[in-house]
């Protein structure tokens, strides 16, 4: 059977799936009642250098299964060329419903920070089915992402960003081939989870990403990204010390085993910079650096370039993130309060009183549990956005809470936005009916929005752009409600304790 379709020719052949690329056709598969194309090249790349597009090729690419994940630590677990790859890793995944439709579509990039992670994490094919196209991709991260050069040599004057060029790139094949498969490349939504939500800002500060998207949503994602050239290009001297490479000779890094790269870079941060610990509100290091080409800023600091400022962002945080839990813990109000007094000192008192007024169906673990790191910055953030930005933004908070741990924790909601439930088996092993209905209403949100700029949908109440005087946050529970500023003060006493480090760095600069 062959059906013509807008610029592409789809064929079914045995079951399999054929479509037109600019690069050649590729053959996909059924997942769940949606189309899917798996590992798609889109851009080629050579160590340190910004990716080029992919080589065009001859007959019918398989596109059936997962591509190789990007170069990056596996603890000590053995992958082939086929499940990680340096040269081979620049592929994306399309899931769609439609080849004749128009659809808009939806770019999510994964979490794992700047340094691990794959796109076969979350895969598109529920979402699909609420009337977008969904990509996903890998791209370089960590050393090969962002080992920055450019202090050493013109040659590698863009190497300290070349991860996140590859995202541009991405985007630039979804401009040149997504009609194909669907999808309008005249309205693209960009939208990511932790270090995912750190990629979709970093992007709106990036003039070579302008007019690639449209909207963008960032989930979890405000960790504040410190580095600046000054730093980065010290780090790039720093790695190349390590290996014993003199600057006349840089271009030998491109023969250095990864595990022996890699290495190298992290005790270089710790002899330059300073390495970065877990549960830190700031990150620097292998990430995006601002080199006024590139990247203008960065993100959240506190809000991003006026590039971006037509660009409408819905932004949100979880009630617990990546706090410790203590729900598991008896504990009475009063020995609550001895445990934080060594973060809150003398507002400790003023501290629970504001999680009282914000929260007031609170039991004590909460005041020990809930989301230091993320939600400070979130509004700190919104603020800006809305004092010079043009586009609306929308703010939530996921509060549901998994039976296994009892807290709702960073990465929690991004099987209900995917509407994947059944595949959470260890956090969620028997899906209530709430359950499933609140999945369906936030994979719905999410698509509104990349449909309109707008998430409103008939499920929810109604949800009107934040601004700092309504402080207007969308809460998905099993109930969904919104509230009005109800932490704001609470929040402002977290950021005056919980981020001294920052602080302390923005004044040495």
């Amino acid at each position: 059977m062959l059906l013509f379709v807008a610029g592409a020719i789809m064929a079914q052949e045995n079951g399999k799936l054929v479509v037109n690329t600019k690069c050649g056709k590729v053959s996909g598969i059924v997942q769940e009642g949606t189309m899917a194309w798996l590992g798609i090249p889109y851009a080629k790349v050579e160590r340190l250098m910004p990716p080029l597009p992919v080589d065009k090729w001859k007959g019918i690419r398989k596109c059936d299964h997962w591509g190789p994940q990007v170069m990056q630590q596996t603890w000590g677990q053995q992958l082939s060329e086929d499940e990680m790859s340096e040269k081979n890793s620049c592929v994306l995944n399309v899931w769609t419903t439609d080849l004749n439709a128009k659809k808009p579509v939806m770019l999510w990039l994964h979490g794992g920070g700047f340094d691990s992670g794959t796109s076969a994490w979350n895969p598109g094919m529920q979402l699909a089915k609420k009337d977008v196209v969904v990509v996903s991709i890998n791209h370089r991260l960590n050393i090969l992402g962002f080992l920055d050069l450019s202090a050493v040599s013109k040659k590698y004057e863009y190497s300290g960003n070349v991860g996140m060029l590859d995202v541009v790139q991405a985007l630039e094949w979804i401009r040149d081939n997504i009609a194909n498969f669907g999808g309008d490349p005249k309205n693209v939504t960009v939208f990511g989870e932790s270090g995912g939500g750190g990629k979709v800002g970093t992007l709106m500060c990036m003039p070579q990403a302008k007019g690639l998207f449209h909207k963008a949503i960032i989930m979890s994602g405000t960790i504040l990204n410190v580095n600046n050239h000054e730093m980065t290009q010290k780090l790039g001297k720093a790695v190349l010390k390590e290996l014993g490479i003199s600057e006349a000779d840089v271009d030998k890094i491109k023969d250095v085993p990864y595990q022996q790269l890699y290495d190298a870079g992290q005790r270089a941060m710790a002899a330059s910079i300073g390495t970065r610990k877990p549960g830190t509100p700031m990150m620097w290091g292998f990430g995006p650096t601002p080199d006024g080409k590139v990247l203008l800023q960065q993100p959240f600091q506190p809000s991003f370039a006026s590039i971006s400022d037509d660009i409408p962002v819905m932004i949100g945080t979880t009630f617990n993130e990546l706090q410790r839990l203590r729900y598991d813990e008896a504990m009475t109000q009063d020995e609550v309060r001895q445990q934080l007094l060594p973060t809150f000192g003398d507002d400790t008192d003023a501290y629970i009183q504001a999680f009282a007024k914000a929260h007031p169906d609170y039991v004590p673990q909460d005041l020990l549990s809930i989301d230091w790191l993320f939600r400070p910055k979130t509004l700190i953030t919104a603020d800006a956005m809305t004092k010079t930005r043009k586009a609306p933004t929308y703010m939530y908070m996921f509060t549901w809470r998994s039976p296994v741990n009892k807290g709702s924790v960073h990465g929690h909601e991004l099987k209900f936005c995917f509407n994947t439930l059944h595949q959470s088996p260890n956090e969620l092993p028997q899906p209530t009916a709430a359950d499933l209905e609140l999945a369906d209403k936030m994979s719905s949100a999410w698509a509104q929005f990349a449909h309109t700029g707008n998430p409103n949908i008939k499920a929810l109440p109604g949800w009107h752009p934040y601004s700092a005087v309504n402080g207007e946050l969308m809460v998905f529970d099993h109930r969904c409600y919104i509230r009005n500023n109800p932490d704001r003060q609470l929040q402002q006493i977290i950021n005056r304790h919980c981020f001294k480090q920052l602080a302390e760095f923005n004044k040495k600069k």
